[in-house]
């Protein structure tokens, strides 16, 4: 079994927030796969489905980002799913918008989401995929604010394409492995949509 978390934060008012990518993806991966509707279980919305005959976990917990290690620890214990079994894709401060990374462990890099997996899996030694969101143009703005807001216009319509990309990417993670898809996928640019001129 492969379990893919999407961190975010529920309810309407933060669903199109840059903290939200995950929420956004796991939905996105929901569709491609066909997965039945989403359960509340484990303080968390989970559907199981399956990807070239091996079942899989779509989470998005339900806790707030702060506290969403509580719902994956649960699961994980709940389903016995070793560590190497577990992807989380969230948004990264730390990229430049668009760019996508997938990760094997490292620190939580000040993302609260994260900290709270590190906390209540009693390690970091699971995969990420990592969705750029950039930093503030001003430097003086507020990170939470910033992470709390819709993407601009213009990059808004970059996302869907992006969506795209990230399923490609955890799709080669559940067949291949961590290793593989990060020496696959870490290599590319995905292409973005030209915008047109205003």
């Amino acid at each position: 079994m492969r379990v893919i978390i999407g961190l975010g934060n529920p309810g309407a008012r933060y669903a199109n927030d840059r903290h939200n990518i995950g929420f956004q993806l796991v939905d996105v991966l929901a569709q491609r796969w066909y997965a039945p509707p989403a359960k509340a279980r484990f303080q968390a919305l989970i559907s199981q489905t399956e990807l070239d005959n091996q079942s899989v976990l779509l989470v998005q917990p339900q806790t707030y980002m702060n506290l969403s290690g509580q719902a994956v620890a649960a699961i994980s214990s709940f389903y016995q799913v070793p560590t190497e079994h577990l992807l989380v894709i969230h948004d990264e401060l730390d990229l430049p918008f668009a760019q996508l990374r997938l990760k094997q462990g490292g620190g939580d890099g000040g993302h609260r989401g994260l900290r709270s997996l590190n906390t209540e899996l009693g390690t970091n030694q699971y995969a990420r995929l990592r969705f750029g969101i950039g930093r503030p143009e001003d430097p003086a703005d507020a990170i939470a604010d910033f992470v709390l807001h819709p993407f601009s216009e213009t990059q808004q319509t970059m996302i869907p394409n992006l969506l795209d990309t990230c399923a490609e990417i955890v799709e080669c993670w559940c067949r291949e492995g961590t290793l593989k898809a990060m020496n696959l996928w870490n290599q590319k640019k995905p292409p973005l949509p030209t915008i047109p001129s205003l």
